[in-house]
């Protein structure tokens, strides 16, 4: 008997010793981790960063938004509340609006009227642009109805950010096309509704700012991409066009002075209606900061979200409360991330 308990529990030590599962012959199914079933089915790109900064900055810091009205209502405090959001991370807010500033050519309109992709290139490379340049970084002004600090730092703008509305995603040509010199380029210049509104010219255009900026490293530029319309015609060449801007426009650019925020993407997936945002949740398609990661999600899950989510009414494209609510909450931390990084924080 005392050596039927000796086999045992040398048998006994032996199992554990091994972790052979002794204690069971079934055998067991490999399945992949949930990291892996979501790559599967989302394309997500985090950047983890443990140190990164997303805090308000310390001391009052002066923005300018270049808008038309998509970028008045996402400012408004009944609206997307992105006014009061800056506010309250210590950004004194001004914008430019139609009719603001001087005209960049003679007899067109003035500058502020002008905010197409093709249009930005009078802005910051045109003949007027030092003229145009030197009133956006003194405009303290308000041209549209928000909150906002209520004493101006003074100095001059530090930090630019500039967007072009939905009509911009309605972007024509093949995703292969070559992308001209800014010589030969037939978009500078020209609005949305232009034949020459290609995802080619598009890049073109982006890609000459770049200098401009290079030469400014005073400044912060926030490039706010545009945001979708609900007709699908063109909505592949509008995702492609916003992930090369969120992917690979700056791949080159050695400087911290410019970030993308993708408003095209926080805008194609909603919480079940354009009404109910889809905010905090895992799911959807996203560009905020989450779980210490700087994440950009495209969710594929259920088929492709390349249109808009939260059309106002139908035939109206521009985003509804609950979508730029969702905007709001989802930039701020990247603005402040963006911020301190140009200030070497």
């Amino acid at each position: 008997m005392k050596k039927r308990i000796t086999i045992l529990v040398i048998i006994l030590l032996i199992c554990i010793l091994l972790s052979s599962g002794c204690a069971s012959s079934t055998p067991t199914t490999e399945h992949p981790a949930p990291s892996t079933i979501k790559q599967q089915s989302s394309s997500s790109s985090s950047t983890t960063c443990e140190s990164c900064n997303v805090a308000p900055p310390s001391q009052p810091v002066k923005l300018i938004f270049i808008h038309h009205s998509t970028g008045e209502n996402w400012l408004k405090d009944e609206n997307g509340g992105l006014g009061n959001a800056l506010r309250d991370n210590n950004y004194f807010v001004s914008d430019t609006n139609y009719g603001w500033g001087p005209a960049p050519e003679s007899g067109s309109d003035p500058i502020g009227s002008l905010t197409d992709i093709g249009q930005y290139w009078l802005w910051f490379r045109g003949p007027k642009s030092s003229e145009i340049m030197n009133d956006v970084y003194a405009e303290s002004g308000q041209h549209a109805s928000y909150s906002r600090l209520s004493n101006d730092p003074g100095g001059k703008n530090q930090v630019v950010m500039f967007k072009s509305c939905f009509p911009n995603s309605q972007l024509k040509g093949s995703l292969n096309d070559p992308i001209p010199s800014i010589e030969t380029n037939p978009l500078k210049g020209q609005g949305s509704g232009s034949e020459d509104h290609t995802i080619a010219n598009a890049k073109g255009i982006y890609l000459d700012l770049l200098p401009y900026f290079q030469q400014h490293q005073d400044t912060l530029f926030v490039l706010v991409t545009a945001p979708p319309v609900s007709d699908s015609t063109y909505a592949s060449n509008a995702r492609a066009f916003n992930q090369w801007l969120v992917n690979d426009w700056l791949k080159d650019y050695p400087y911290n002075n410019v970030a993308v925020f993708d408003f095209y993407n926080v805008l194609t997936t909603n919480g079940g209606s354009s009404d109910v945002n889809d905010l905090g949740k895992e799911s959807g398609n996203h560009h905020r900061w989450w779980q210490n990661s700087i994440q950009h999600q495209v969710d594929t899950r259920g088929g492709s979200h390349d249109t808009a989510a939260y059309a106002q009414a139908q035939g109206d494209d521009h985003p509804s409360k609950a979508g730029n609510e969702k905007a709001t909450a989802e930039f701020i931390p990247l603005l402040n991330l963006a911020y301190h990084r140009w200030q070497g924080r």
